[in-house]
């Protein structure tokens, strides 16, 4: 869902981002600049290269392969 917002910006500036940008792209520009600033994405970007590792998702899958086994044979 977006939200509507009115912001304030020097009119070179604006003018700039019109003639670059184009006017019914101004918003998604403005939205791209700030979104890594103000959402932790580099947490997703870490995860999406970590699977993206044929070997290391091996690894990571034997290993928690193994722990199912250590707790399967738990006495409770």
């Amino acid at each position: 869902m977006h939200k509507k917002m009115t912001i304030s910006l020097d009119e070179a500036v604006y003018d700039g981002l019109y003639r670059t940008i184009g006017k019914r792209r101004m918003s998604q520009f403005i939205e791209d600049l700030l979104r890594p600033h103000v959402l932790d994405t580099a947490l997703d970007a870490g995860y999406l290269a970590m699977a993206a590792d044929a070997e290391r998702e091996v690894d990571a899958s034997e290993w928690a392969n193994s722990l199912a086994k250590d707790v399967a044979d738990e006495t409770r």
